[in-house]
């Protein structure tokens, strides 16, 4: 077996790391960005410092404040114009996993003659990287800051689909956890939740490496002991310093590795139903690891272990149904919930959910444990 590793060329970490956007930029020579964000995090005024740094330093700043939760591909391609009509030399990516992806997009499309819509439908590929790219992440969570994918909805089919390609690394990350202080509760919680699925997911992963062990255990590590006390203390900024890393090394550990089974059933539930990614993974997280303990005793029980929890004197599968009580006891001290059938699904759709989620097979085929049909009609049923 052979493996690899893509990664960020630069990541720049810490309080204040943010002071130092006008100076990545400047190493780039360009004079005009187009910063990519969403309503939320512009009117959070997220997005003031950045400009105004920027501007001081003589670098024209257009804003494009409008990236919608789960971006439709027609709405990326309405950003992409936007970008053109500005004359995009690099492109910012601020805020969760929805403005980063689409800034990756944005980015390799301006470099690129080929349709977005064709590259979806797997008729196209982007021959070349786009212009540089500098992701800011608000929330801890996407890890779409270090990955090679972007994830867009495609509405007609009703599914999520992800668009995986090592030329979209964003050329440089700033992890600065002031940029996170002002999230809110729930956000922190289906964020990191989303967070710890990236680095579980990639670590049992059929396709997990060295390279994914390293990064996925410390993932675990940073957010299960900060977590609650980023949920509970949203000023504290060391939870939230450990986050933001941890975050970004579930997304490296999706960079060497693959999500399986969580991200699979989560697809649809954010494809047709619109519920937010974080929180689809969140409540799918504890069923689908209990589903898969019977391939991952060992992994498990190294997980429970790297989480914190007194498992010295107990065996390797007691360590393993450990972990996954764990995880179920994070679910109910973050408040996590979500009223499937307020959102209309019921038994009545329930086969065609089925059908969408067995149909990621990029992920699923990557499970440790084969998943049938019913497996998953099963898994749904819990969450219901």
């Amino acid at each position: 077996m052979t493996y690899s590793l893509f990664h960020t060329n630069k990541v720049i970490a810490g309080v204040d790391s943010i002071l130092q956007i006008a100076d990545v930029v400047k190493s780039f020579d360009v004079t005009n960005v187009v910063i990519i964000t969403d309503q939320g995090v512009f009117n959070a005024g997220l997005i003031d410092e950045p400009k105004v740094l920027l501007e001081k330093a003589g670098i024209n700043v257009y804003i494009i404040n409008d990236t919608p939760p789960e971006p439709p591909v027609d709405k990326v391609n309405d950003i992409y114009k936007t970008a053109i009509q500005f004359n995009a030399q690099m492109i910012i990516g601020i805020g969760g996993g929805s403005a980063m992806d689409t800034a990756k997009l944005v980015a390799i499309l301006l470099n690129n003659n080929v349709l977005l819509r064709d590259v979806v439908d797997g008729k196209s590929k982007f021959k070349n990287h786009g212009i540089p790219t500098l992701m800011i992440p608000t929330t801890s969570g996407t890890g779409s800051e270090a990955t090679q994918n972007s994830i867009v909805l495609v509405p007609e089919r009703e599914l999520k689909v992800g668009i995986v390609d090592e030329k979209m690394l964003p050329n440089c990350v700033i992890l600065d956890p002031k940029m996170t202080i002002g999230l809110p509760k729930h956000i922190t919680a289906n964020t990191g939740i989303d967070a710890l699925c990236h680095a579980v997911e990639c670590y049992i992963s059929k396709k997990c490496s060295p390279f994914t062990e390293m990064f996925a255990l410390k993932a675990i590590e940073l957010i299960a002991k900060s977590i609650r006390t980023a949920y509970n203390d949203g000023q504290n900024l060391q939870a939230r310093e450990n986050m933001l890393l941890g975050s970004y090394l579930g997304g490296a550990s999706i960079a060497t590795s693959s999500t399986v089974a969580v991200h699979a059933l989560s697809y649809p539930l954010g494809g047709k139903y619109h519920i937010p990614h974080g929180l689809s993974n969140a409540i799918l997280l504890p069923d689908v690891m209990k589903f898969n303990l019977e391939a991952c005793v060992d992994k498990f029980a190294i997980i429970a272990k790297t989480m914190g929890l007194n498992v010295d004197n107990i065996s390797p599968r007691e360590a393993a149904e450990a972990m996954i009580e764990e995880l179920y006891a994070l679910i109910r001290d973050l408040n996590i919930k979500c009223d499937l059938k307020a959102v209309g699904i019921t038994d009545e759709v329930l086969d065609e959910l089925v059908d969408a989620g067995y149909s990621v097979r990029r992920l699923l085929d990557n499970n440790p444990r084969e998943m049938t049909k019913q497996d998953i009609k099963e898994i749904y049923k819990k969450i219901m």
